[in-house]
């Protein structure tokens, strides 16, 4: 274990950000670089020796929190290092992105500030790579057999990197004409710079790893050709069906999805346009959803140099201590203030969308809404509380439904779907057609990126398995694990 008394000489202390008035003037992270590891040591030795450390069930990769802790807080960060990569591929994508389930389920976080995971976790990774401690690792010898992963967000990439390990030939095709899914067009620069997902590219593809961008199966590809043309396939599509808002008033211009209005962001910094086709600058903003796409549209459109920004939210606002409903060691539904929050706009809770305004042109000009509340389950609108605001471009961040089932994928694979429309799959992560498997939200639902990975690593045994009969590739999870964070 780490320091004994850690716990009692230390409090927790986190990264800290650069000033907001700094930050808006560039889409860099917003974290101060270099301000992690003087003080991370100390974090890392409040780790306790725990007779049953819980952020192993707080992790849906089983992370051997513990374990590289410890090694943190003696300075072995090639050691450390090691420990991490044995059940996570990216840990610098989960140590920048995950909401951190395990320092939910942290021990000491019952009756003090729980260790700080996440920050000891991304600062190993980053510490690896500066000091080149992260290198390709080729397969010794080849299978002969053949892999093709649809789809290159965290589930796609983990499932390619564990089966091109296992000796397969894996190609993985991505829709998009960069590889990366949410990681590369979702998330916005300032929360993960993109190059953490280019020097994991350059890593897979010394390891073996084939990628094909810009080509979409379903439509450039038949399925059922490509299943042909492979020994097994794995779908990593995501759950990419954007959840509406039906509306009056949702057909005028200037209302968009989060999916549609984060991407051309991201484009810019990607040297594909000087200035995004959709932008927020001068603009009264509305988003529509409290969760991370809405806070990630909300950090964006400040960059931008929006007049205004206003979240909406249709809950009430979380309290910032845990519900009776959500005990220890439960990922609690908490009040946040993230980075994006921290630089201007205003949240608003338990309100309703009910109808958009136009100018004379079709363009967006106000948003109605009205005040709800929930009454014996349901949801009621309050009278008299209705009331419009500015609104010259809102996004739609309100979730997603589910794979996309136009352009053929499902269909011309024939697979069969469960009860929530996700496609189904058995113990192995296989679906009802054989050697087709699934990983990620496509099968899961729209979830963690934490639990896209651990997906993905648990279809890659499955696929091994298929494939030669028996694995040596672990799997952290099965299909039904929903545990106790989600």
């Amino acid at each position: 274990m780490a320091d004994p008394k850690g716990f009692l000489n230390h409090g927790r202390e986190v990264a800290r950000t650069r000033p907001v008035t700094e930050r808006l003037k560039d889409w860099n992270e917003v974290y101060v670089p270099g301000s992690l590891l003087p003080i991370i040591s100390k974090q890392a030795s409040r780790c306790m020796d725990c007779g049953i450390p819980f952020c192993h069930n707080g992790c849906p990769l089983g992370n051997l929190i513990p374990e590289w802790n410890d090694y943190a807080y003696r300075e072995d960060w090639q050691a450390a290092s090691e420990r991490l990569h044995a059940t996570n591929n990216f840990p610098e994508f989960t140590g920048r992105l995950c909401p951190a389930p395990c320092e939910s389920a942290c021990v000491l976080g019952i009756n003090q500030p729980a260790v700080t995971i996440k920050n000891v976790e991304v600062s190993i990774i980053d510490k690896a790579w500066d000091s080149g401690d992260v290198a390709a690792q080729a397969p010794e010898r080849l299978s002969g057999k053949t892999v093709a992963v649809i789809g290159s967000g965290p589930a796609g990439l983990a499932a390619a990197q564990q089966l091109t390990r296992a000796g397969h030939t894996v190609a993985v095709y991505e829709r998009a004409d960069r590889i990366g899914g949410l990681l590369r067009y979702g998330i916005p620069e300032f929360k993960m710079e993109k190059r953490h997902i280019n020097r994991r590219i350059e890593q897979m593809r010394a390891e073996g790893t084939k990628f094909r961008t810009g080509v979409e199966i379903g439509r450039d590809i038949d399925a059922a050709k490509l299943r042909k043309r492979y020994d097994a396939v794995v779908v990593a599509a995501g759950a990419t069906v954007s959840r509406d808002l039906p509306v009056p008033g949702r057909e005028l211009t200037g209302i968009h999805f989060a999916m549609e209005y984060l991407p051309l962001a991201n484009k810019v910094q990607e040297g594909d346009f000087v200035a995004p086709p959709i932008t927020a600058e001068g603009k009264h903003v509305v988003v529509i959803g409290g969760g991370d796409t809405g806070a990630d549209c909300v950090g964006t459109a400040h960059r931008q140099g929006a007049a205004s920004v206003t979240q909406l939210e249709i809950m009430p606002q979380p309290g910032e201590e845990r519900n009776p409903g959500q005990p220890w060691p439960t990922f609690p539904m908490l009040y946040k203030v993230t980075s994006a929050h921290e630089e201007g706009g205003e949240r608003v809770y338990s309100v309703s969308t009910t109808h958009f305004e136009g100018d004379e042109d079709g363009h967006v000009q106000w948003l109605h809404l009205v005040e709800v509340e929930f009454v014996d389950g349901r949801l009621n609108q309050k009278p008299g509380t209705e009331r419009k605001i500015p609104a010259q471009l809102v996004t739609l961040a309100m979730g997603f439904t589910g794979t996309d089932q136009e352009n053929g994928l499902v269909s011309q694979f024939g697979l069969d779907l469960d009860e929530r429309g996700n496609v189904a799959r058995d113990a192995d992560f296989a679906t009802n057609v054989p050697g087709v498997f699934v990983a990620g939200d496509a099968g899961r639902g729209q979830s963690l990126i934490v639990w896209a990975i651990a997906e993905g690593r648990s279809a890659a045994r499955g696929v091994d398995r298929f494939l030669t009969g028996a694995s040596d590739l672990p799997a952290p999870i099965r299909p039904t694990d929903r545990s106790l964070t989600v």
